[in-house]
């Protein structure tokens, strides 16, 4: 038998290596479809990001202005000789373009373009700091929530409700009396205070993952829960974590904006875009562009941060990726 099997030169051999091959092959079809899925899933939506005109003029602009904010004010110092905290009623309400102040000064004779720049810094640090750890609690409870279900969500359900039995302005407007917000502590109670629509909206999606085709095999596979929430779920949650991301930044802004109305926001000496606007109410008459400039960079950096949710949104959401 065995010298008849083999009595046809190489047919039992190159048999019994092709079907070794081809299972291999079969075996690794599914990881390259899934990687070249993933990859394809970015690369497109890259793509489709860089054609949205509008969102790479606003992603410029807001990276433009993040970068003037943070280098800026000591070149600015250095090259006008200037001080931004040295006052000088002297030279104070000057109009934009009146020797070195390009924006004018304040009240006290400041120049307005450095403290501006000044006042970007903690605005923009306040939307980012702010708004990255509120996305981390929100997706971090929302995805354990909807995930897990049971006592769990039930205990984080009733967490979330009574908060939001609350209005927000009221718990930072209580927050704000009880501790003198520094920017720090801003951007820690913004942050403690602002996760709850992302746990809603994440708790939702995954909910509705879990129930997936792909979801119930991964499980079935016996793959770790972290892996599970990490590789799988998470990855499909992109587009909702951006958007809310560049949403919850902007509304950052006008809520440290509104805070700084109300004389519970970041206090001066430190500047900030919203008590800059504030305190130029006052000198609408006697120095107007006080108002005006501290209003377009709020208006513009809100804006920005808009658009490229937008933009986002229809980039990486897979289900406009289809065809």
């Amino acid at each position: 038998m065995f010298c008849t099997y083999w009595s046809i030169p190489g047919y039992g051999y190159n048999t019994m290596a092709t079907a070794i091959a081809t299972s291999q092959e079969t075996a690794l079809i599914p990881k390259l479809e899934a990687q070249h899925r993933s990859e394809s899933l970015w690369a497109r939506g890259l793509r489709s990001l860089r054609r949205d005109r509008l969102s790479v003029v606003a992603i410029v602009t807001l990276g433009l202005l993040t970068l003037a904010c943070i280098i800026g004010p000591p070149i600015l110092e250095r090259s006008l000789n200037i001080d931004s905290n040295r006052t000088n009623v002297v030279n104070r309400f000057k109009t934009p373009g009146t020797g070195n102040a390009i924006l004018g000064t304040d009240q006290l004779g400041r120049d307005q373009l450095v403290r501006l720049l000044y006042g970007g810094r903690v605005s923009l640090a306040v939307a980012y700091g702010a708004s990255l750890m509120s996305i981390t609690l929100g997706v971090i409870l929302g995805a354990v929530a909807g995930y897990y279900g049971g006592i769990i969500d039930d205990v984080i359900n009733w967490f979330i409700s009574t908060l939001s039995s609350i209005p927000s302005i009221f718990l930072l407007i209580l927050v704000s009396v009880v501790f003198s917000p520094t920017p720090e502590i801003l951007i820690i109670l913004l942050g403690l205070f602002g996760w709850i629509e992302t746990c809603r909206l994440v708790r939702g999606e995954v909910f509705s993952l879990k129930e997936r085709e792909f979801v119930i095999a991964a499980r079935a596979s016996g793959v770790p829960t972290r892996r599970l929430l990490t590789h799988h779920l998470l990855p499909n949650l992109i587009s909702i974590v951006l958007v809310t991301l560049t949403i919850n930044a902007g509304s950052l802004i006008l809520i440290e904006a509104g805070l700084s109305y109300l004389g519970l926001g970041i206090r001066p000496p430190t500047p900030s875009w919203g008590n800059m606007l504030t305190n130029a109410r006052q000198y609408f008459s006697t120095g107007t562009h006080l108002v005006i400039w501290p209003g377009v960079m709020i208006v513009i950096t809100v804006l920005c941060f808009y658009i490229i949710g937008d933009g986002l949104r229809d980039a990486f959401d897979p289900r406009t990726q289809q065809h």
